[in-house]
C-alpha cells in the first residue's frame, strides 16, 4: 500500500517538472477527414451558397487606387486584372510573361474601346520562384515613392502529381510560390502600403488549407518525417500563408492603417486543371455545373480588396484579438480558416522561419513602420 501511495504522490522535485508537450508532427485522422469534408461541401453546395451573388461583381468606387496583382495573365488574376482597370483603377500586372501581360492589355483596350477613358494599367515583370526577382521589383516599386493601395498575392501553383521540386533559392516550388515570396513582397512593400493608407494585402488563399499542415523546422518537407506528395506540399503552402497573415495582421499597429485579408475563390476551372491527370481532368469537365469558371472565382478577391467594411472588420478581429486574421469564404461572406491555422505558437514559429528563409530581418515590419530601411538577403540591396 506504501509504495502504491508514493506512485501516485510524486515527490515535490518530480511536480516542479514541467510537463513535456509532444511535437506535432502531422494532422490528426479527424482533422484530416474533416479538412476533407469541407473541401467536397465546398465543390458541391459553392453555387447555391454563392447565388446571392452577382456575375460579374459589381464594384464601388475604385478610381483612386492603385492595385498591384501577381499572377494576372491567366485565370482568376486575369479576370481581377480586368475587372479593377475596368472599374478605374490603376492596375499593376506583375508576371512573369511580360510581352502576354502585354498582348492581354492590348486586346482589353481594343475591346474597352468608346466605353469610357482607356485603362490604366502596366506590367511589371516578377517571377515567384526568384527571390531576387521579388526583391527588385518592390525596390522598383517603392523607389516610385507612390502609394499602393491593395496588393493582391493572387499567384500561386499546384503541380498535382508532380515529383517534388526545389527553386534555384532552394525551397520548394509550393512553398516558395504560394507562401514565402508573397510573405517576402508583403513585408518589403509596406513602405508604400502606409503611403496609400488605408490600405489593404489580399492572399488568395484556398479551401485545401484545411488538410495542411505546416512543421517550421520542416517547410520543404525534406526530413521524411512526412511523405511528400503534391496536395502535401500545397495544403501545407496555404496554411502557412494564413498563419503568416494572422502574424502579420497582429504586427501592424492600428495607425499603420493596413488590412491583412485572405480568401478563398472556391473550386475553380483555372489553369490548375492543367496539371491534373487525364482522367480528372475530364471530370472536372463532366461537372461544370458545381466548379466556378474564373470570372466567378474572382469574385470573393474583388470584394476582399474594394469592399468598405472590409477595414472595420479586420479591426474588430484585431480589438478582440482573434487568433487569426479575416478570411473571406467565396460567397463572400467571413468565415472561419481551419483548426490547425488557430494554432498561435506554430504561426509565430511559421512567421519567425518564413523571415529567416526569405533574408529579413526579425524585427523588419517594425523598422518599416518606423520608416527605416532594412537589408534583404536577396535583390539589389543584398550584403
Amino acid at each position: 500500500m506504501a509504495k502504491e501511495e508514493e506512485k501516485k504522490n510524486p515527490t515535490p522535485s518530480e511536480a516542479k517538472q514541467p510537463l513535456k508537450t509532444v511535437k506535432k508532427e502531422a494532422l490528426g485522422w479527424m482533422e484530416w477527414l474533416r479538412g476533407w469534408f469541407y473541401l467536397v461541401y465546398e465543390m458541391l453546395f459553392q453555387r447555391i451558397l454563392a447565388s446571392h451573388l452577382h456575375n460579374p461583381m459589381p464594384l464601388p468606387p475604385v478610381n483612386d487606387l492603385t492595385c498591384i496583382v501577381t499572377g494576372s495573365t491567366s485565370g482568376i488574376g486575369r479576370e481581377i486584372a480586368r475587372q479593377l482597370a475596368e472599374a478605374g483603377a490603376h492596375v499593376v500586372m506583375a508576371v512573369r510573361s511580360t510581352n502576354r501581360a502585354q498582348e492581354l492589355i492590348r486586346k482589353w483596350q481594343e475591346d474597352w474601346s468608346g466605353k469610357g477613358l482607356p485603362l490604366n494599367i502596366e506590367v511589371m515583370e516578377l517571377d515567384l520562384l526568384s527571390l531576387d526577382s521579388v526583391a527588385r521589383f518592390a525596390e522598383a516599386w517603392n523607389a516610385r515613392m507612390a502609394p499602393l493601395h491593395v496588393l493582391i498575392n493572387n499567384a500561386g501553383i499546384f503541380s498535382i502529381g508532380e515529383p517534388q521540386k526545389f527553386s534555384k533559392d532552394g525551397y520548394e516550388e509550393h512553398m516558395q510560390v504560394n507562401h514565402l515570396a508573397p510573405s517576402m513582397l508583403s513585408i518589403l512593400l509596406l513602405p508604400s502600403l502606409i503611403r496609400g493608407s488605408p490600405s489593404r494585402i489580399i492572399n488568395v488563399n484556398s479551401t485545401m488549407h484545411y488538410v495542411g499542415f505546416v512543421d517550421p523546422e520542416d517547410m520543404n518537407v525534406v526530413s521524411g518525417k512526412r511523405k511528400y506528395t503534391s496536395v502535401v506540399g500545397y495544403g501545407g503552402s496555404k496554411l502557412a500563408q494564413i498563419m503568416f497573415s494572422s502574424v502579420l495582421h497582429k504586427r501592424l499597429p492600428a495607425e499603420a492603417g493596413i488590412s491583412v485579408v485572405c480568401n478563398t475563390p472556391g473550386i475553380v476551372l483555372t489553369n490548375v486543371a492543367r496539371d491534373l491527370p487525364q482522367f480528372l481532368q475530364v471530370g472536372y469537365r463532366l461537372i461544370p455545373y458545381f466548379i466556378f469558371n474564373a470570372e466567378e472565382g474572382s469574385r470573393s478577391t474583388l470584394f476582399a480588396a474594394t469592399d468598405p467594411q472590409i477595414s472595420e472588420y479586420c479591426e474588430m478581429l484585431k480589438a478582440d484579438d482573434w487568433p487569426v486574421c479575416a478570411y473571406i469564404s467565396h460567397d463572400c461572406r467571413p468565415t472561419n480558416a481551419s483548426e490547425e491555422a488557430h494554432n498561435v505558437e506554430t504561426s509565430y514559429k511559421v512567421w519567425e522561419k518564413t523571415l529567416e528563409l526569405v533574408g529579413l530581418p526579425s524585427d523588419a515590419v517594425e523598422r518599416l513602420i518606423e520608416g527605416e530601411e532594412i537589408k534583404c538577403r536577396y535583390g539589389n540591396s543584398q550584403e
